[in-house]
């Protein structure tokens, strides 16, 4: 990462930060007690940089034809600006707390028609049918929708922090459809992991999450002018947890059942995409 410029800490630069975004610019904001410091990832997007620098300075409009910023009397973000700049990566967001909500109203309902298989009740004892069946019979989309389902807020909240963190940074970068393939590929790995141990009652964006972190994790370290950047620390936490969630303590501490196995399918297929990927920027 090359420094740029050091700004007072009463500077707004959420403006500023999302034009970089919307031009696909690699950069870091980080803060001290002086103030932010920017941080550019490819020197040959310096010069994109500085011009935008500029115009932000005059006051000049800095976002892309298509991507104004839509303006809001309180002065504050509008709820549609997360849908021009990352677009799949809020569907997904959102797309997860409409089936949250759905899961309160009308309970086992979703979870059975979300399921990776088709689930019942008969005599008292779970009935499921296998996913060769349901996908022969047209039920495709059991093989993502697993990803959708979260089972407390504290299991939702965070998979939607870590897909709103990694997910804007790749769209941003890469584009939607370089996001919406990864969601769709890894979403699937991981539930197909989850499924070859035998459990059908399952589900989160978990796997879809540690996918990503391993994607730009590689990109970053592989391909650091690809703008890419993901903290050391985060990468050893979130590593740790999932260590820390197949012994038998997590259990015991009240974090119940995990989807252990999907969380590594869903890591391994990020980091096959991410060593691909990277490969693929390395020879640009």
């Amino acid at each position: 990462m090359y420094k740029v410029l050091e700004l007072p800490r009463d500077t707004d630069t959420r403006p500023l930060r999302e034009a970089l975004w919307a031009h696909r610019i690699g950069h870091r904001f980080t803060e001290s007690e002086n103030g932010y410091t920017l941080w550019l990832a490819d020197l040959e997007q310096r010069e994109a940089l500085m011009d935008l620098l500029e115009r932000w300075r005059r006051g000049d409009a800095i976002m892309p034809e298509g991507k104004r910023r839509m303006p809001n009397a309180a002065g504050a973000a509008s709820l549609a600006t997360p849908f021009y700049l990352a677009p799949v990566t809020a569907a997904c967001v959102a797309l997860s707390l409409v089936v949250f909500g759905l899961m309160a109203v009308f309970g086992d309902l979703v979870i059975a028609m979300l399921a990776i298989v088709p689930l019942g009740v008969s005599n008292g004892s779970l009935v499921t049918m296998p996913l060769g069946e349901a996908l022969a019979s047209g039920q495709v989309w059991r093989l993502l929708s697993p990803a959708f389902l979260h089972f407390g807020w504290m299991h939702l909240i965070f998979n939607m922090l870590w897909l709103w963190y990694f997910g804007r940074q790749i769209e941003a970068l890469q584009g939607s459809r370089q996001i919406l393939m990864l969601v769709l590929v890894s979403g699937i790995g991981a539930n197909l992991a989850q499924y070859a141990t035998g459990t059908v009652l399952f589900g989160g964006m978990s796997g879809v999450d540690y996918a990503l972190l391993g994607y730009v994790w590689l990109m970053s370290r592989r391909a650091p002018h690809s703008g890419f950047f993901v903290p050391q620390m985060l990468v050893v936490f979130m590593l740790g947890w999932m260590v820390f969630t197949m012994t038998g303590f997590a259990g015991t501490v009240g974090f119940g059942n995990v989807a252990n196995e999907a969380h590594v399918g869903g890591l391994a297929v990020g980091l096959v995409l991410g060593w691909y990927y990277s490969e693929r920027a390395r020879r640009r």
